[in-house]
C-alpha cells in the first residue's frame, strides 16, 4: 500500500530498502529509486514507498532567509565599494580616480563597480560615507550634538560643541570636499549635488545661531543671514583647506582663529 498526505505541490519521496536504509528520491518515480540506493539495496518492496509532503511555510522561510542573505551580501559590497572609492577620491581627486581603480582596490569586477552607478554618484556615496555634513533635511538640533547644545547653559561650551561637530567633519571629509570642487567643474550632477550641500549646510548653521540667538548670544546689531553667512564662511572646509593645507597652520591654530573670528563678529558673549 501507498501512503500519502496532502499538500500536492511540494512533494518528497522516502524508499524503505529492505534492510531498513531510508533513501531520499524527491520528485523522483518510485523505479528510479534503484539508482539512489545503491548496488546494495536493489530490492525494495513497494508495499514500504512512503510519500510524504513539505510545507509551503518551510520552503517560503527557507526563500526568505536565502533573499535577506543576497541583501546583506549585496549591501556589504557596496560599503566596501563605497568605502574604497573615498578613500582613492580623497587621495587622488575626481579625476584620476576611474571605475577601474576602484574595482581593483575593493577586489570585485569592474561591472560590479558600474552597477553602483556613475562616477559622480560614487564620489556624493564617498560624501556621505564620510558624514561631510548632516545628510538630508535632518534638524542638527535633533541629533546627538545639537541636544548637547541645547541643554548646556553656559555659552563656551555651547560654541565650543558647535566648532567640535564641524572639526570633525572637516578633518574626516576635507580631502573629499576638495574632490568634490574639483569634480563640480566638470560635472552638472557634482556641481549641483555641491550647491545643495552647501545650502544645506547653511540651514544647519542657521538652526543653531536661531538658538544662540534665543539665548541672548548673538549679536543684534547685524542682520542674521548675514551672521549665518559668516559663520559659514569662517567655518567652511574651503576656508580650513585653506588656512591648514596652504597656508601651513596647524589644525589648533586654525581653531583657535576661527573661534576668535566667530565670538568678533557673528556672536556676543553674555555678560
Amino acid at each position: 500500500m501507498r501512503k500519502r498526505t496532502s499538500s500536492p505541490r511540494s512533494t518528497k519521496f522516502l524508499a524503505t530498502v529492505s534492510n531498513g536504509v531510508t533513501c531520499p528520491c524527491a520528485g523522483m518515480l518510485a523505479m528510479m529509486i534503484d539508482d539512489i540506493a545503491g548496488p546494495r539495496h536493489r530490492k525494495i518492496r513497494s508495499s514500504q514507498l512512503v510519500f510524504i509532503t513539505v510545507s509551503p511555510k518551510s520552503i517560503s522561510r527557507g526563500r526568505s532567509y536565502q533573499s535577506e542573505l543576497r541583501r546583506q551580501q549585496a549591501q556589504a559590497t557596496r560599503t566596501r565599494i563605497v568605502s574604497t572609492a573615498a578613500r582613492l577620491f580623497a587621495a587622488q581627486g575626481f579625476a584620476r580616480t576611474t571605475l577601474a581603480k576602484i574595482a581593483a582596490e575593493a577586489g570585485v569586477s569592474a561591472e560590479t563597480v558600474q552597477l553602483q552607478g556613475p562616477k559622480a554618484a560614487l564620489l556624493i556615496a564617498a560624501i556621505e560615507y564620510a558624514a561631510f555634513g548632516v545628510a538630508g533635511e535632518d534638524d542638527v538640533l535633533n541629533l546627538d550634538v545639537g541636544r548637547t547644545i541645547v541643554a548646556t547653559d553656559d555659552f563656551d561650551e555651547a560654541l565650543d560643541l558647535f566648532l567640535a561637530a564641524q572639526m570633525d567633519v572637516h578633518e574626516r571629509a576635507a580631502d573629499l570636499a576638495t574632490a568634490l570642487i574639483g569634480g563640480a567643474n566638470a560635472d552638472p550632477e557634482l556641481d549641483r549635488y555641491r550647491g545643495d550641500l552647501i545650502a544645506s549646510v547653511n540651514r544647519q548653521i542657521g538652526r543653531v545661531l536661531e538658538h544662540f540667538r534665543d539665548r541672548g548670544w548673538l549679536r543684534t546689531d547685524v542682520g542674521f543671514e548675514e551672521l549665518v553667512e559668516t559663520a559659514a564662511v569662517l567655518g567652511s572646509v574651503e576656508t580650513f583647506r585653506r588656512v591648514t593645507h596652504h597656508d601651513g597652520w596647524s589644525v589648533d591654530a586654525y581653531r583657535a582663529w576661527w573661534r576668535r573670528m566667530l565670538i568678533e563678529t557673528v556672536f556676543r558673549r553674555p555678560t
